[in-house]
């Protein structure tokens, strides 16, 4: 039997695979961005009216207008964007189904995208996907900075779009307005698209506030800004995200969204709603209990002599795991699997988010839980 060779070199990937192994050992799952907290009493009675009502046939391939005339209201009031919700914003499925149909309406084989190193997983293998050429451009901790001549070096006559996850996921980096601005006024000296993945938008620790690349001179003419719901209401396996974009991008887009994903769930879509009417006491609240989180863990792995890079945005930690490696596990896979076996506390193994070697000395964890499910990995992880 003749099967495609075109993908057979791309294999699930290792957060999945940690969640797996996790799974088998009863373990308590750090490696995932799961989010396996309450979803919030309006975005859950939303849903189940939205069935009751028996909405629940497709909608446009963009989303419904009246969610859409929500997330143009939300982003307008915070950050002063006017987009036009019947042109300009698209529900998708997920932001990953985001990025996936943007990536296919906007780019030919061949076609170079920047990408931060340390990447998100599923922007790599994406770009992979169709066709495309990645370009990594390392960003280096604690602050996770990045140097502009490595950046504007790695543009070349191929080069159409670099990719900005701020919050980053796995570092937890909040891009500057210096970065920002640098990256806005590239672009335009390029004629370069930008992607922006904001999805971690309103989780941020201390002083940090979030400032869309969008918003700066005249990048929004040429910026997808991607976000969602999945992070802020706990609800990853809605698979709910939009995004808004400038009118022939948004348009594009929402063409091979309808090929990839016909639309994003009807009744989740209903549901979301009353969900971006919420006071702004909830992301007070959710910040607060973040940032509480943040603790208990970075502590602990400090404790357990694996230092965490603290972040400053999303709730994930890139941590050295360099001692288990003294210990006979070479590699950032066989550290995360040692950490399971020891404490049945999962990570991600580094490698999933670099392809420079420095990944194979790091290990991604989540604080995405309950609080009494965090204490009891941070009391694991001290017993190492």
């Amino acid at each position: 039997m003749r099967i495609g060779r075109r993908l057979e070199s791309l294999v699930i990937s290792d957060i999945r695979a940690m969640s797996r192994k996790c799974d088998a050992v009863g373990g308590i799952n750090l490696g995932q961005g799961i989010c396996d907290l309450p979803t919030p009493p309006p975005v859950a009675d939303g849903a189940r009216n939205a069935i009751t009502a028996n909405r629940v046939v497709y909608t446009a391939p963009e989303g419904i207008l009246p969610l859409r005339q929500a997330i143009a209201r939300k982003v307008e009031r915070l950050y002063g964007l006017t987009y036009d919700p019947a042109s300009e914003v698209v529900v998708t499925s997920g932001a990953t189904g985001g990025f996936a149909a943007a990536c296919l309406a906007l780019f030919d084989p061949a076609d170079e995208v920047i990408l931060f190193e340390p990447y998100y997983g599923y922007h790599l293998n994406t770009v992979l996907t169709f066709g495309l050429s990645p370009v990594l451009v390392p960003t280096k901790p604690p602050a996770w900075s990045f140097d502009r001549d490595a950046l504007r070096n790695a543009v070349t006559d191929k080069t159409r779009a670099i990719v900005v996850c701020t919050p980053s996921n796995p570092s937890g980096k909040v891009f500057t307005n210096e970065e920002l601005d640098f990256i806005a006024t590239l672009a335009e000296e390029r004629d370069l698209i930008v992607i922006t993945d904001e999805i971690y938008e309103h989780i941020l620790f201390g002083d940090k506030r979030h400032v869309p690349l969008a918003t700066r001179g005249r990048a929004r003419e040429r910026t997808v800004t991607l976000s969602g719901f999945s992070k802020t209401f706990a609800i990853t396996g809605w698979r709910l995200g939009y995004l808004t974009a400038p009118a022939e991008l948004a348009r594009r887009i929402t063409v091979t969204h309808d090929l990839l994903y016909v639309c994003a769930p009807t009744p989740l879509q209903h549901a979301m709603i009353p969900g971006l009417e919420m006071s702004d006491a909830y992301y007070r609240e959710m910040t607060a209990s973040y940032t509480t989180k943040r603790g208990i863990l970075c502590d602990a792995l400090a404790d357990a002599g694996l230092t965490p890079y603290v972040p400053d945005g999303a709730y994930y930690v890139l941590a050295d795991i360099r001692k288990l490696q003294s210990g006979g596990a070479s590699t950032s896979r066989a550290a995360a699997d040692l950490l399971l076996e020891k404490t049945r506390v999962a990570s991600v193994p580094g490698s999933s988010f670099y392809r420079d070697p420095v990944g194979e000395t790091l290990s991604r964890f989540c604080f995405a839980k309950d609080e009494d499910v965090l204490v009891e990995a941070a009391k694991r992880l001290r017993s190492l």
